[in-house]
């Protein structure tokens, strides 16, 4: 009998294209001898909808018109067994509700990669692959992650953090953020990923400028030291936090000084270097970017970034696959870890084919782990017997 998939994409962020890209990406790859997969679409209301075009990406140039001819579900558990339900339901002719043995969320970005979507998925009490509910709230916290890893002996640059409080005074911001860090600087949201709102100033006019955009889509940023000749390493992770092997390194190619959201989801199409597979058809996502793979890198630094990225992996606590992205002070020849994309754009399956695992494989060994991960929450004891409620009074 197969296992049945649940694939959710989508959701309420500002990286909705992206995930859906990704999302029928991984839906392509599976192994549909051993799996049935369901593809579940999050709107940015987060309503999920199901239905026979969900998993073709060419019905999403009119979303409205997919929604009007798919069913929105909702999840259900009924005696232990988690059911995509109709809603609303309907008295006769409607669709009947479809058991799922697990969910795969192939999300990016705020409220659904940072823990909410996960704690959903844990309360309805569904197994899920990928990251757990604290790995993510964590992984997807720029700050707290610096503050985890610095404790685990894994280099990373200072931080500040400021809030929308500090927000009221800009000025002062600024005045903070170069008495601390000079220029250039890198300010960032804190929760976001794909490089949404990230901008380097190199004085104050473009400080304030760099402020007011990443407080356009988050209530806490950071700035940090911008290093200037800068490289920038990735490499994707696969395991949990008792075992974890790292992929093949990468080396992004950028249109400037960082990384941008057209540098990896827009304008990577057919550009030397891309991924196999990947550069030069558009709506590819993070395969789409264009990169050398494997990286220029010694044999000692490609394993000490390898090295670094299954410690990094593991202090965060994660499972599945996760992308850690590193900096290369050219400069001082210092390596730091930089973030960590706990569900990455495309999975990085461009950076395990080299190594040889392929795509559908890569899959089936996410899901492997997150049942592995449920089995061992089913031995766990999380009630016990008591009388309290008998003899309690108000």
């Amino acid at each position: 009998m197969k296992t049945k998939v649940a694939m959710m994409f989508g959701g309420k962020t500002v990286e909705h294209e992206v995930s859906v890209i990704s999302g029928i990406q991984a839906l392509k790859a599976m192994d549909t001898d051993k799996y049935e997969v369901i593809p579940v679409y999050m709107t940015k209301e987060n309503d999920m909808y199901t239905g026979a075009d969900i998993g073709k990406i060419e019905a999403y140039k009119d979303i409205p018109g997919l929604l009007k001819r798919s069913q929105r579900v909702i999840m259900v558990n009924d005696g232990g067994r988690v059911q995509l339900v109709p809603y609303p339901a309907k008295m006769f002719g409607g669709q009947k509700p479809v058991s799922i043995d697990i969910a795969f969320p192939v999300v990016h970005g705020t409220n659904v990669e940072d823990g909410a979507l996960q704690g959903y998925l844990k309360t309805v009490g569904v197994p899920f692959v990928g990251p757990d509910v604290t790995s993510s709230a964590i992984s997807m916290d720029k700050f707290i992650t610096k503050a985890v890893l610095k404790e685990a002996g894994v280099p990373v640059l200072d931080a500040t953090v400021y809030t929308m409080a500090d927000y009221e005074d800009p000025g002062k911001i600024a005045d903070d953020i170069e008495k601390t860090f000079g220029y250039p600087v890198i300010i960032k949201p804190v929760n976001l990923g794909s490089s949404v709102g990230i901008g380097v100033a190199k004085s104050r006019d473009e400080l304030i400028d760099a402020v007011d955009d990443a407080f356009r889509y988050a209530a806490r940023i950071m700035a940090e030291h911008a290093i200037s000749k800068l490289r920038e390493i990735n490499c994707s992770v696969l395991g949990d936090e008792n075992g974890a092997e790292a992929s093949e390194c990468e080396e992004p190619l950028t249109s400037g000084e960082i990384l941008s959201y057209e540098d990896k989801y827009v304008n990577g199409g057919g550009k030397k270097g891309g991924a196999k597979g990947g550069s030069g058809s558009k709506g590819a996502g993070m395969a789409n970017l264009s990169r050398k793979i494997p990286a220029e890198l010694s044999p000692e630094k490609r394993e000490e970034i390898r090295e670094l990225a299954v410690k990094a992996f593991k202090a965060l606590g994660c499972c599945g696959v996760s992308r850690i992205d590193f900096m290369i002070d050219e400069e001082e020849d210092k390596l730091y870890f930089n973030e960590i994309n706990p569900i990455p754009g495309s999975l990085s399956f461009y950076l395990w084919e080299p190594v040889g695992v392929p795509y559908s494989e890569l899959l089936d060994r996410m899901i492997q782990l997150a049942l592995k991960r449920a089995r061992i929450e089913d031995s766990l004891t999380f009630t016990f017997d008591t009388n309290i409620l008998a003899n309690a009074k108000l």
